[in-house]
């Protein structure tokens, strides 16, 4: 399933992608005309804590496989193009981030590859799909993309082995680093710089992992402008899957919903020579087989 959250009619509501449309069944609606529970999940980051994954998964079904039935399916579908998208969910802590996990990017920006570098980037950076964010020219010269890999967490994880980490996912999803490199050279750390408004795109969706069953052996590709400028694959990642979520767990408690940025691969703007950082009215599309493409435009 893809799982999405968007605004419509002046409303904001969360959903699932409609099977082989482009629109979204709004699940809200779903649980108020079809559910037994009337206490049901209002946001997806609910939905999320209050039901394990294939519960929840199994309620979404009955709940469309109802609507179907019901002669008035269109009465609880939103069209792609009446929708704004937001970020997916909202995680319950800060957007945690892995930088120099794939070594062609660490070598680009003449970094060493270490085992543990995280940070993160600021909750209220978070923007959706299709979203124009500001150019943040008053304070950077270095606007830069970084597409990337996202891990949704289902369940709390806390001092968990690796062995057990690939059980603690919900799903996945795209993420865009945003990152203003001048400050981040300059406060020789990666919050602030990576925290900018807007500074992270987060979806379009969040597609659950029975849709996804090869997460290390899939594409990413970031384009500016229609140019292709990062084409890499999740498997140049040096720490996996299992080994990012099992070292965070130790320090930090992981909740259902919390989001895992897992590194990016080369070809972002700084690494090219000359360096090409965004400018005002860029496009960037990053694209990951099996989640789609989340589209960032900036401000003019």
């Amino acid at each position: 399933m893809k799982f999405l959250t968007f605004e419509y009619r002046d409303q904001t509501y969360y959903g699932v992608k409609v099977k082989r449309e482009e629109s979204a069944w709004i699940l809200p609606k779903l649980f108020e005309a079809f559910g037994d529970d009337k206490n049901y999940p209002k946001t997806l980051l609910e939905g999320i804590s209050r039901y394990h994954t294939l519960d929840f998964q199994e309620h979404v079904r009955k709940l469309v496989e109802k609507a179907q039935q019901s002669g008035k399916a269109d009465k609880y579908k939103a069209s792609f193009n009446e929708i704004t998208f937001r970020a997916p969910v909202t995680p319950p802590n800060n957007v945690i981030a892995f930088g120099r996990n794939y070594k062609s990017h660490a070598e680009e920006l003449n970094n060493e590859v270490q085992s543990l570098y995280v940070f993160t980037k600021a909750a209220s950076s978070l923007s959706g799909d299709e979203e124009t964010i500001p150019n943040h020219q008053d304070i950077t010269s270095q606007l830069d993309y970084e597409g990337e890999l996202g891990v949704v967490i289902g369940k709390r994880a806390e001092k968990i082995r690796s062995s057990m980490a690939l059980d603690y996912i919900y799903g996945y999803t795209i993420i865009n680093d945003i990152t203003a490199r001048d400050l981040q050279k300059e406060h020789h750390q990666a919050f602030l710089s990576k925290s900018l408004k807007g500074g992270c795109p987060m979806g379009p969706f969040i597609v659950t992992k029975d849709e996804l069953p090869n997460p290390e052996q899939t594409s990413i590709v970031t384009k500016v402008n229609g140019k292709i400028r990062q084409d890499g694959s999740t498997k140049e990642m040096v720490l996996k899957l299992d080994e990012l979520i099992a070292e965070v767990s130790k320090y930090v408690t992981l909740e259902p919903g919390d989001v895992i940025a897992t590194g990016t691969p080369s070809g972002v703007g700084a690494g090219m020579k000359p360096p090409q950082y965004l400018q005002p009215g860029d496009e960037v599309r990053v694209s990951i087989n099996g989640i789609g493409t989340l589209t960032t435009y900036i401000d003019k």
